[in-house]
């Protein structure tokens, strides 16, 4: 498949109209791991033609997603538009090569015959007039049009659907350069792939219905053609194609969101490619197991559980130190005033916490009330647990800690355990409402690691205060 001499060059070319989407981003993977692998380049490039879209904030959106994934690139980013006067040299060599030529059609004719052949229920295509014509249309400005072979098949050996054959007489003669000289994708993209030295073009299987109007442009610009592999796209749950109505589709939600660059690049190295059953792998492992032979060629579905269970194991094996630099900034957005983030207290409370957070955002909700002067109280949890015939406990409980010293879970296990032996109730009667008053939350690490956190005089300060709150009539 890959000739071991062959200095691989691949690259990612997305179109700056929008957020880097996830689809996006596991072709960006695939190449960057193919790259790697064989000790080849990796170039991105930005194709920005489509000027009534393309945005620098997209632009730096995709940028900043392909940082924060670690995939870096060894060319670029080079942008399309800083390119034009190549596409025109290029569409110039075809037109004096007679393999190109002059079309004046309005867009207003093009639409009207379009919708003509489509209410004859034709083929909506260019119907070539002007493939013979002789001398311009005055006062109109021309496009550029390729002569499209009208006779044989074009064939597409392709890395990862196999062999695919197109009826060249389904094909029209494509626009390669607009009457503003702006390129359209299928001309540009066969230019830059030539000229970058690009040999392996993988890209989303959306595009395999290009390459048979790709493949002679090749043939008449006399450059070879790189090897295609074309990926099956990713579909939801349901098996549609995956959209936003799936969830967050975009690599900035996933960030936000509190995932981990590595879980997201585990997760979508495994849509579309094993190495038998293995489902965890470091980034070393996955540059030394990938190969494009291993790809499917039937549709991934996207599963978010699987995505979520991944990024908890990453939490889980994430180190305090990186972990805690992460939450800082989301502490911070869940009112922890950056002052209070104390880094004595954030060593202990990431310990007690990683291992049953799931995203990083869930570790900053259950981490908050840590570091906040005045939690808020969950009503509902209030409304059970701190009931008037708890306060009496709570208070006995209140009393019996205030002389405890030092302050650990070893000391205040027998204070709990003493109320509990006389009172004669089990740990959850005691323990639930003192993790409510607290934290304001029913859920929590164990409830001794809690106070030992928080630490003797905030503990106490919390557990009064809640008992305060407690009606002292019992309801008749």
């Amino acid at each position: 498949m890959t000739n071991t001499n062959e200095k691989i060059r691949v690259r990612f070319a997305p179109s700056p109209t929008g957020y880097l989407h996830i689809g996006g981003v596991r072709t960006a993977l695939f190449n960057w791991l193919f790259a790697r692998h064989h000790k080849g380049t990796f170039i991105l490039r930005i194709e920005d033609t489509d000027s009534s879209r393309s945005t620098d904030e997209s632009i730096r959106a995709i940028l900043d997603g392909m940082r924060w994934l670690g995939l870096d690139w060894d060319e670029g980013p080079v942008r399309q538009m800083d390119r034009i006067e190549i596409y025109k040299e290029h569409a110039d060599r075809l037109l004096k090569k007679g393999s190109a030529y002059l079309c004046y059609c309005t867009p207003e004719e093009l639409d009207a015959r379009r919708k003509e052949a489509q209410a004859k229920k034709l083929i909506p295509r260019y119907d070539g007039r002007c493939r013979d014509r002789k001398g311009p249309a005055p006062d109109r400005p021309a496009a550029v049009r390729f002569k499209t072979p009208q006779t044989g098949q074009t064939v597409v050996d392709d890395l990862v659907k196999g062999r695919v054959q197109f009826d060249n007489a389904q094909m029209d003669d494509l626009i390669m350069l607009r009457s503003d000289g702006v390129p359209t994708y299928n001309f540009g993209v066969v230019v830059d792939d030539s000229l970058m030295a690009i040999t392996h073009v993988i890209r989303g299987d959306d595009h395999l219905n290009n390459t048979p109007r790709q493949i002679p442009i090749y043939h008449a610009l006399g450059y070879p053609l790189p090897k295609f592999a074309h990926l099956s796209m990713i579909l939801g749950p349901d098996k549609a194609r995956l959209s936003k109505r799936h969830g967050a589709t975009s690599v900035t939600e996933y960030h936000d969101q509190g995932y981990l660059p590595e879980a997201l690049i585990n997760y979508l190295a495994r849509l579309g490619w094993s190495h038998g059953d293995q489902e965890v792998f470091s980034r070393e492992e996955l540059v030394d197991q990938f190969s494009l032979d291993r790809i499917t060629s039937s549709p991934a579905v996207f599963n978010p559980e699987k995505l979520l269970w991944l990024n908890s194991h990453y939490i889980h094996e994430e180190d305090t130190g990186r972990l805690a630099d992460l939450l800082k900034p989301l502490l911070i957005l869940e009112g922890v005033t950056e002052d209070r983030v104390d880094a004595s207290i954030l060593s202990k409370v990431i310990p007690a916490l990683k291992t049953r957070s799931r995203t990083l955002v869930e570790m900053a909700l259950g981490a908050a009330y840590f570091f906040k002067d005045a939690i808020e109280m969950d009503i509902s949890a209030q409304a059970k647990f701190l009931t008037p015939d708890i306060r009496p406990l709570l208070t006995d409980l209140f009393q019996r800690l205030s002389a405890v010293s030092p302050f650990t879970a070893a000391e205040m296990e027998p204070v709990f355990k003493n109320v509990m032996e006389e009172k004669g109730i089990k740990l959850s009667k005691l323990a639930q409402p003192v993790r409510v008053a607290l934290t304001g939350r029913t859920v929590s690490p164990g409830i001794y690691e809690v106070m030992e956190i928080l630490g003797k005089d905030r503990s106490l300060q919390r557990l009064k205060k809640a008992i305060d709150l407690i009606p002292t009539d019992v309801a008749k």
